[in-house]
């Protein structure tokens, strides 16, 4: 299954058309009320914060410190992080943060008006407006649309496609 998830992995580097390195996670960050883990990749290895990262699956998180040897990744879950994304059926832009609320891997796609064309199963993709992401690398899928007729947004529950909590091998653009 390994095997598999790193040829999967390896296989995205060609296709990306950007300078990828293969990363393996070492551990969660200490800090229990933030999503960050830490991979063995650092600024001896060219690894520069801002960083996209990825599994074989969809974007992860990003990178946010750099040392010497190590990384820290803040995770697309993390409340603090947010990922600019398009709905790839209807090409709507929105921002996906990351949301605990429900449970603890989740995101959610907020400032979409209640009335806005977003339904459950939609893919989400990053929108490569914000210049950090490439355009179409794979965010989650909506889970849930609450509309509220008091409300002016509605509150759209995501799944992230990539495996945030359990990821043992990652890809860093």
């Amino acid at each position: 299954l390994e095997n598999l998830r790193l040829r999967k992995l390896l296989d995205l580097s060609p296709r990306l058309g950007a300078p990828a390195k293969a990363a393996q996670v070492l551990y969660d960050a200490a800090d229990p009320f933030t999503r960050k883990v830490i991979i063995n990749k650092g600024m001896l290895q060219q690894v520069v914060a801002g960083s996209p990262v990825l599994d074989e699956l969809g974007v992860i998180g990003q990178v946010t410190r750099v040392y010497p040897g190590l990384s820290e990744v803040t995770l697309i879950t993390d409340r603090d992080h947010a990922t600019p994304v398009l709905n790839v059926r209807t090409g709507a832009r929105g921002g996906a943060f990351g949301d605990t609320s429900t449970h603890a891997d989740a995101l959610e796609l907020r400032y979409m008006a209640a009335n806005a064309d977003v339904a459950v199963g939609d893919l989400l993709t990053t929108s490569g407006v914000d210049g950090v992401y490439p355009p179409g690398l794979p965010v989650a899928r909506v889970e849930k649309v609450e509309r509220r007729v008091d409300a002016v947004f509605a509150r759209i529950y995501c799944t992230p496609l990539g495996l945030v909590s359990g990821a043992a091998h990652v890809l860093v653009l």
